[in-house]
């Protein structure tokens, strides 16, 4: 059960509503999200009924949920959400209304290299840099990132072309270093059923991406979106990156139907990762098309100045001409879906 939270309740409100839920034996978890305000309540859902929680001031609603993730489940929250990413003044909208494209190094490798990467990603229609300053690496030989040197890197790049940052944390006691630099914290596929790291997450204030682990179900995913959420964190974005299959043809298999299935499920926004999916710089360009034919809310996408050079996925990460071909997808495919392109959305 959850209590859908009017636009205008106070805090007093909601303080209100989850006193007289523990008063009477039962667990009550806020999250608020940029539009509105959640409570999820766990216990005797058969005696919640008898509390009146529908006549307190500041509640709209009362609805019982049947799916098992209830604070990102769609039959409480029948709009779809739209997650703002940055700072005041520069705030990226990724949602329905919008096709955001989300771009830059897999690695942050060096100063030049980075911003480099990240004026590649602005010229071709990116809104939001990603790169990697924690990389959890299957071998333990392989690089591992520079670690907060890399933080300060992005941090820099940002000051240099605007684009707020997202970046990916591996450890629930590195968030709050992460979070000092980052705009959007990303909790990548060997993480996704970490779930303290999950809970620092949506305890930090700051939007979460969240990548479908390579061996997780749709609901696994949503259920480990549901840890982020009842820590008060509704700025959820899922990340569709692919799943590990039978076929040897690509590094993963992107599972396109996975964003209209989400989106059916969940009111969180679902975006496409076809540089990790495909594993192919010839793949990342159709792979971005079919993300936006199947109504994707966004892509993240691997560039390097110089992949031949690249510390990690190289061969994936695009330039020049490819890059040029991405950027005229993103342009000229969302607008016919009905969608505008997120720099035009860009708000205080």
């Amino acid at each position: 059960m959850v209590v859908v939270m009017a636009p205008d309740a106070t805090d007093a409100d909601v303080a209100a509503v989850v006193a007289r839920v523990e008063a009477a034996g039962g667990e009550a978890f806020v999250s608020r999200g940029v539009s509105r305000t959640i409570v999820g309540l766990v216990g005797d859902v058969e005696g919640f009924g008898s509390l009146n929680l529908r006549g307190m001031p500041g509640v709209s609603e009362v609805v019982r949920i049947s799916a098992p993730y209830k604070l990102v489940s769609r039959q409480h929250h029948r709009e779809m959400s739209t997650v703002w990413v940055g700072p005041a003044g520069h705030r990226v909208p990724i949602g329905p209304d919008t096709f955001t494209l989300i771009a830059g190094p897999c690695a942050v490798e060096t100063a030049e290299q980075t911003l480099d990467a990240a004026r590649m990603a602005q010229a071709a229609g990116a809104t939001l840099l990603r790169g990697g300053a924690f990389k959890p690496r299957t071998s333990p030989y392989a690089f591992q990132g520079l670690g907060e040197a890399g933080l300060r890197i992005l941090a820099d790049v940002r000051a240099e072309t605007g684009l707020p940052v997202v970046t990916e944390v591996v450890d629930a006691s590195d968030v709050d270093l992460v979070a000092s630099y980052a705009d959007m914290l990303q909790v990548g596929t060997r993480n996704m059923a970490n779930f303290a790291l999950l809970q620092a997450v949506g305890s930090v204030g700051r939007p979460v991406m969240l990548k479908r682990g390579m061996n997780a179900t749709i609901e696994e995913w949503l259920m480990a979106a549901e840890y982020v959420a009842q820590r008060g964190n509704l700025d959820i974005v899922l990340c569709e990156r692919g799943i590990r299959t039978f076929e040897r043809s690509t590094r993963n298999t992107l599972d396109i139907s996975a964003v209209p299935v989400a989106h059916s499920l969940s009111h969180l926004p679902v975006v496409v990762d076809p540089s990790h999916s495909g594993g192919r710089r010839d793949l990342v360009v159709p792979l971005s098309r079919a993300a936006i034919a199947v109504g994707a809310d966004g892509i993240i996408v691997d560039v390097h100045p110089d992949p031949d050079t690249a510390l990690v996925d190289g061969p994936q990460a695009l330039v020049d001409a490819d890059l040029r071909a991405l950027a005229a997808a993103v342009r000229q495919l969302p607008p016919l879906l009905g969608r505008r392109p997120a720099a035009d959305a860009v708000t205080d």
